[in-house]
């Protein structure tokens, strides 16, 4: 048979393999192949490789190879886990990224310490080295509900009730069978690179990331961040769901609607109680605001001005945009790109000169930033900061002590606000946070600025690389930390995303990407948007709000 490899003619036996084709071509890649797209269409290796096809293969250095390697590592853990503690563990769950490595805890009356963990590991390289291969196999849905029920797994168990198709494929790794979001690696050979480390009360797996595919990085953990996740997994469970088949069985029996209205009390509760430390803080003046994309940062700010309000403040909000320098005299990128997220965006000298001016008591003329021509403007609206008076400060970079070096510690209140998601698919498959701020910025790219989900798509890990390098190195210099994610938010945003992923044309760059959205989406029931607050966070995305953005 002829087939294309990049463009490249090859000439192989019929029943070839595309992990025997990937073998005769890996010499021309610097990263392991673990998946290939033929015609268009993602196979795993182990499928035949059809006649006349043309195949390009994804290695680890890929954004989506990647994925697939950390997953295989993920099941891996299980596996290793499983045979060790056997009938000794309840229950084994991933729960949230840490750094570059994911977050375990285990059920188990065997204490979790550096002796186990080294047991853990010790296996996992036992498998590593026999390089044992993942089994693909489809079972119908409902044997696989027995399956999970039996196994002890009823996260799965509960998903798998709802799900439509009538059959579903589920890996099984020398003896123990799991489900997993995605595809997975031939064998356990490929998983080279990983080690685990104690953290809290469980295990972190560290695992390579892409930008470096063959090294474990080391674990830069966050507190302040790690806890305010665990607190959201306690307040997921006060409303009933930390899992998305809790949340559908609640949709089911009819009970979104109190669920709504806990998820949205909590958050206030949260917003309230930043309100009260900031107020007893007399010194304070400017409340800084900062986190990634989507995050829901514009109206936090909004709710912690009427919080203010409440008692006895009087808050001013603005942005950090109307600081921009003019749009021609923007920093380029390494990629010669204006750089719009980069701190030399914004008119340092006039911003601090107009914050000590507001501190003395001055009168200040406050800019607006013109998007259309690219240039701050005047339009006569003044500013001067009495007492009870406090400006909330809204931008990327206010966590950046450079952004507000001149100005006095004690009159500074940071927060950093983002999403992070409080409920997994299951007790092994967890949901990326950054999933759940990408949902929201495709729907509110489409509502507001016309953009198509294939636009959102490909400026993504833009965004996503001025997130690393301008705001998450300062998270943990925060005085509060605020989870703007809402359990069941992802069931609302549903309805509006599906239909703009579905028009991600296939051949796109971003079709692959569309699809996985796509297939995760399909686990949630859909909530309607009638219930959902005008004051909450998803109006930011969703539109209908009460306050104006």
């Amino acid at each position: 048979m002829k087939v294309t490899v990049n463009e490249c003619a090859y000439t192989v036996p019929e029943g070839t393999t595309l992990l025997e084709l990937a073998e005769r071509v890996r010499g021309n890649y610097v990263h392991p192949i673990v998946l290939a797209e033929v015609d268009g269409r993602l196979r795993e290796l182990p499928n035949e490789v059809p006649g006349g096809s043309s195949i390009r293969f994804i290695t680890t250095g890929d954004k989506l190879g990647m994925q697939i390697l950390r997953r295989s590592c993920s099941m891996l853990f299980f596996r290793a886990v499983y045979g060790i503690l056997g009938e000794r563990l309840r229950r084994a769950i991933l729960h949230f990224s840490v750094g570059k490595g994911y977050y375990y805890t285990l059920d188990t009356d065997v204490p979790v310490d550096k002796e186990l963990i080294a047991s853990i590991e010790n296996e996992m390289r036992r498998l590593t080295n026999l390089a044992i291969p993942f089994k693909k196999r489809t079972v119908r849905t409902a044997e696989a509900c027995e399956i999970f029920k039996k196994a002890g797994m009823p996260d799965k168990e509960k998903l798998f009730r709802t799900r439509l198709v009538s059959r579903t494929n589920i890996y099984e790794l020398d003896g123990y069978t799991d489900y997993n979001y995605g595809f997975m690696v031939p064998d356990t050979g490929y998983i080279k690179h990983y080690r685990l480390l104690p953290y809290h009360d469980g295990i972190v797996v560290m695992m390579p990331d892409v930008s470096d595919p063959e090294k474990v990085p080391e674990l830069v953990g966050s507190a302040k961040l790690f806890m305010t996740r665990r607190i959201g997994e306690i307040w997921a469970e006060k409303v009933g769901i930390d899992c998305v088949g809790d949340l559908n069985d609640l949709v089911i029996n009819g009970d979104v609607r109190q669920m709504i209205l806990l998820s949205e009390a909590l958050q206030e509760a949260g917003i309230a109680q930043i309100a009260q430390r900031i107020s007893g803080n007399p010194g304070v003046k400017f409340v800084m605001i900062a986190g990634p994309s989507s995050s829901g940062k514009t109206t936090f700010s909004q709710r912690l001005c009427t919080q203010l309000g409440a008692l006895g403040l009087v808050p001013h909000y603005i942005g950090m945009d109307n600081y921009f320098i003019p749009r021609a005299e923007c920093p380029l990128d390494e990629f010669g790109n204006k750089d719009f997220e980069s701190l030399r965006a914004i008119d340092l000298p006039l911003f601090n000169r107009d914050m000590h001016a507001l501190l003395r008591g001055e009168e200040i003329d406050l800019p607006t930033y013109d998007f259309i021509t690219g240039c701050r403007v005047y339009n006569g609206e003044k500013l001067r900061l009495s007492e009870g008076e406090l400006l909330v400060i809204e931008g990327i970079h206010c966590l950046n002590e450079e952004l507000s070096a001149s100005l006095p510690a004690d009159s500074k209140f940071r927060i950093y606000i983002s999403a992070l998601t409080q409920l997994n698919v299951d007790e092994h498959n967890r949901i990326s946070s950054a999933d759940g701020r990408l949902i929201r910025r495709i729907v509110r790219d489409h509502r507001t600025r016309g953009y198509s989900a294939e636009s959102t798509l490909a400026m993504w890990d833009s965004v996503r690389r001025g997130e690393e390098s301008y705001i998450f190195p300062h998270q943990e210099s925060a005085d509060e930390f605020f989870n703007s994610a809402l359990p069941y938010e992802t069931a609302v945003m549903k309805q509006y995303v599906m239909p703009l992923l579905f028009k991600v044309p296939e051949g796109s760059p971003q079709y692959h990407e569309a699809r996985r959205l796509l297939k995760f989406l399909d686990y949630f029931i859909g909530i309607p948007l009638d219930d959902v607050p005008q004051n909450s966070i998803l109006r930011e995305f969703l539109g209908g709000g009460c306050y104006r953005l």
